[in-house]
């Protein structure tokens, strides 16, 4: 019942954060690669439009179905482990990618490099693992705005290539930036330690895999098919049908791929459902901005930019969301990860609003973008904090894989909504559609309407002292919380066969079901404090290098007192 890693855990060092976070924002340019030279796809691949669009799909549906699995194998096998994996696999899309301009094999290759969007809350779960809490908010602040990050910054990098040089050298610099990822984290990022009890829900993956094709299919494709198009109605049919079966089948399972139980908690559900308008208010200012800007000024409305002058203009969308982290881990210290995010809700839609007068000049697109990035890189950075606030160490990973979904709907139901509507009000000129002011604003209103919903979602949060929270902003602050927490659970020390304390042994608490309710490491001194969720019968398991397992049985009322508990590990039996 003891879950133990092949490899002691080495500290973390200062340069962690910034190789996880590089790891996040090279993922996140893969969705915005191509963005500079969408119009163009038809052309380059031989294709009809409708056909060049799943070379975009594809990489939005395998994003959203690796997130989840890819956090659930980084909690059994380790998320280290799983983040070089990603990293590869989307090394080899990138490759397949630059070397043919055939329609299939592109599909293939931008396929496999969305697999790596599971790198992000496979970053933000080593974070929580390695990371002091002094540390922690500031960091997963900006490992969650890198999906924002690497979008915006992508823009300008991709249109100077695609205008300079071969399309095709995107997808090779993608493929550099992911070799150097690979590398970084291979030399500075250390394995966790912590490991979630069972197995790899392979049934509930196939489930999930199923249900959110069928799902994300028609919402991504349904403005090419008709809304009310038998295979549009029949795919979200389909869809219900499969995830609710996959709900009631994950609710049966021991050791789920998601657990449900944990998903329907008050903080978790609001958290993800917001989590969705925040993904479809980022995605809006992504779609519009650098159609506006390129747009010739004989239309009457257009800013006559260049491709490489409209990047430029957005890039400070993902710069401000970048520079956000640090404020947002002092507002996070002092209020809590509630209160920012709904600051950053309102930030949003101060920018949307703003916006709805600001179209009118170049500049203007930079205040718009610098106004937004601020608002999305505060609500990007409340959202892991929240969520790891709400779930067991264990469950890290598979809960920030969900919550990264979420945002993924989000932002493919804002593609998919906006393209009809900017469709929808085009008008044509010389045979080509071209997208109107009036179609702009709605798409900005319908932006506005989402961050509404959001915050309306984000103020039934639980108060910052109902809920764990991530707020220590100094050691002494971090030392007072970890003594409040082990009020609340087993305390002790872990020693040797002579008495001896033992350092960094692998403290798990087990609950009844068999599933961990908590891990950590002893201290120099052998202590150990774990907190328990709720009260009942607990197995204490310690484990360490050199020495055997142990194991004690304790109950806990579940009142704010600490139960003592010291661990004896006997001496390690060889045998020869």
């Amino acid at each position: 019942m003891t879950h133990t890693t092949d490899q002691p855990t080495r500290s973390a060092r200062g340069t962690v954060v910034p190789v996880l976070a590089f790891a996040g924002i090279v993922v996140a340019v893969m969705q915005t690669l191509l963005v500079p030279v969408i119009k163009d796809l038809p052309q380059l691949l031989a294709t009809s439009p409708s056909n060049a669009t799943w070379v975009l799909t594809s990489t939005l549906l395998s994003g959203a179905v690796a997130t989840p699995i890819m956090g659930r194998l980084g909690d059994l096998y380790g998320k280290r482990r799983m983040l070089i994996s990603s990293l590869a696999v989307m090394v080899a899309g990138a490759l397949i990618s630059a070397v043919t301009s055939q329609l299939l094999m592109m599909i293939v290759g931008r396929t496999l490099q969305g697999f790596a969007m599971g790198a992000i809350p496979l970053g933000i779960g080593l974070m929580r693992d390695m990371l002091p809490r002094e540390r922690l908010g500031s960091a997963m602040a900006l490992m969650s705005s890198s999906i924002g990050v690497g979008g915006g910054l992508a823009l300008p990098a991709a249109a100077l290539v695609a205008q300079h040089t071969d399309w095709h050298a995107l997808f090779y610099g993608a493929a550099a930036l992911g070799v150097l990822a690979i590398a970084l984290t291979l030399f500075v990022v250390p394995e966790s330690p912590m490991r979630a009890p069972g197995s790899f829900d392979l049934p509930g993956a196939l489930g999930l895999c199923a249900g959110l094709v069928l799902l994300l299919l028609p919402v991504t494709k349904g403005s090419d098919w008709g809304w009310s198009s038998g295979t549009t109605l029949g795919l979200f049919g389909a869809a219900v049908v499969v995830l609710v079966l996959w709900g009631l089948m994950e609710l049966r399972v021991k050791a789920p791929l998601v657990d449900l139980r944990t998903t329907v908690r008050r903080e978790v559900l609001l958290t993800n459902l917001a989590s969705i308008m925040v993904g479809v208010s980022f995605y809006v200012v992504s779609l519009v901005l650098p159609q506006l800007l390129q747009l010739p000024k004989s239309t009457g409305y257009g800013l006559g930019q260049s491709m490489v002058a409209a990047g430029l203009l957005v890039a400070p969308l993902g710069l401000t969301m970048m520079f956000t982290a640090p404020v947002y881990a002092r507002l996070s210290a002092k209020y809590g990860p509630k209160v920012t995010l709904i600051l950053g809700m309102l930030i949003i839609a101060i920018g949307y609003g703003a916006g709805l007068g600001l179209m009118s000049a170049p500049w203007q697109s930079l205040v718009i973008a610098v106004i937004l990035g601020a608002g999305i890189g505060l609500a990007y950075s409340s959202l892991p904090a929240l969520i790891v606030g709400a779930v067991p160490a264990s469950e890290t990973g598979a809960a920030n894989g969900l919550n990264t979904l979420m945002r993924s709907i989000g932002t493919s139901v804002s593609s998919a909504v906006i393209g009809m509507v900017l469709a929808n009000t085009a008008h044509t000129v010389g045979g080509v559609a071209v997208p109107t002011m009036h179609g702009f604003r709605v798409s900005f209103l319908i932006a506005t309407a989402a961050v509404a919903v959001g915050l309306a979602l984000a103020l039934f949060l639980p108060k910052p002292d109902r809920a764990p929270r991530l707020r220590a902003s100094s050691e002494e602050e971090a030392n007072l919380e970890r003594a409040e927490r082990a009020l609340r659970g087993f305390s002790g020390r872990v020693l040797d066969a002579d008495g001896a304390p033992v350092a960094r042994a692998k403290v798990t608490l087990i609950d009844r079901r068999g599933r961990q309710a908590g891990a950590t490491l002893s201290a120099e001194d052998g202590s150990y404090a774990l907190s328990v969720p709720a009260g009942g019968s607990y197995v204490v398991a310690a484990r360490a290098t050199g020495h055997g397992p142990h194991a004690s049985s304790a109950t806990h009322t579940g009142d704010n007192r600490p139960i003592p508990l010291d661990l004896p590990l006997p001496a390690e039996t060889v045998t020869a």
